[in-house]
């Protein structure tokens, strides 16, 4: 298993600054910004569809008793005329009582079926076919393990939060001529560079020109959110948060309530102490063919076991 301390390896893509700022990094500025910060999560806030009052009865009880919780972290990449694909899925557990933090990727591509549809094909098309319900119905039937909680975010927001920022400073290790995933013939080019909102973007989105595909892309998307989180989280900040609060507001889904952000900031906040990370493996198709990762049933039941473990 691959795991490292939250020191080394930081949280995956924009939905890691919704837990950084809002959930885990709060506290700093909760004083000063709290009727902002209620404010975007009222906005942010939508329960989920079918959801029942013992279900978020249970979910409270969690939280009042501090008992471990689940969070489906979604990465939406939503354009104009497309319904959308869950870019990133990351399943979370937070356990208060290890002060651990475990975090599941599962790779878009993953061979599944797709609870509610009955289709067998990438995971990623749940989202596109019945939306948060689905890509949640599913990653639950793959993985065994019920998600209390979720966290839906646009690709967008990634733009709008670093140009928010005033831009990032990231450490580029692969040199390549952009093909249009930000614009045609720009040059990212290796070592330092210093990117706004859409050149952020595209900086992550790139997969083609990355000899390690998916996984290159992963690596470029880590970096950004710890350039991210530093910036997001320095005393400079305050003065651009009405921007990022903006950013958030209009790009976050989640039906965790203002209340019940408060209640994990206050009682779940010292699982960043400890951040294990790990990464769903399989068997990519023979070349020529329609790429799916095909994830066997040991690697399932190893996946289930991470998580049920570190929700007791």
């Amino acid at each position: 298993m691959r795991t490292r301390k939250s020191k080394k390896k930081k949280i995956w893509i924009t939905l890691g600054v919704i837990i950084g700022i809002l959930v885990i990094g709060l506290g700093s500025y909760a004083f000063y910004l709290f009727h902002s910060v209620e404010e975007t999560a009222n906005k942010m806030y939508n329960p989920l569809e079918g959801d029942s009052n013992s279900e978020k009865k249970a979910r409270e009880e969690k939280l009042d008793n501090t008992k471990p919780i689940s969070i489906l972290l979604m990465g939406v990449d939503e354009r104009k005329g497309d319904v959308g694909r869950s870019d990133t899925l990351i399943v979370m557990t937070l356990n208060p009582n290890n002060d651990k933090m475990l975090m599941v990727s599962i790779p878009r591509d993953t061979k599944t079926e797709i609870i509610g549809d009955g289709r067998v094909t990438k995971i990623n098309s749940a989202y596109a076919y019945g939306g948060v319900k689905m890509a949640k119905d599913t990653v639950e039937n793959f993985t065994g393990v019920k998600m209390d909680y979720y966290i839906q975010v646009n690709m967008e927001a990634l733009s709008d939060l670093v140009d928010a920022l005033g831009g990032i400073t990231v450490q580029n290790d692969l040199d390549w001529i952009d093909e249009g995933y930000y614009k045609k013939g720009y040059h990212y080019k290796k070592g330092t560079l210093t990117l706004d909102g859409p050149q952020t973007l595209g900086f992550v989105r790139m997969r083609h020109l990355d000899p390690n595909g998916d996984f290159g892309r992963n690596d470029r998307q880590r970096e950004v959110i710890s350039a991210i989180i530093d910036k997001a989280t320095g005393v400079s900040t305050v003065a651009h948060f009405d921007e990022i609060l903006d950013a958030l507001g209009a790009n976050v889904k989640t039906n965790i309530t203002f209340d019940q952000m408060m209640s994990i900031q206050k009682n779940y906040r010292d699982v960043r102490k400890s951040v294990e990370q790990y990464e769903v493996k399989g068997q990519g198709t023979p070349p020529g063919q329609t790429y799916y990762l095909n994830v066997p049933e040991e690697e399932k039941t190893k996946v289930h076991d991470m998580l049920s473990e570190n929700l007791q």
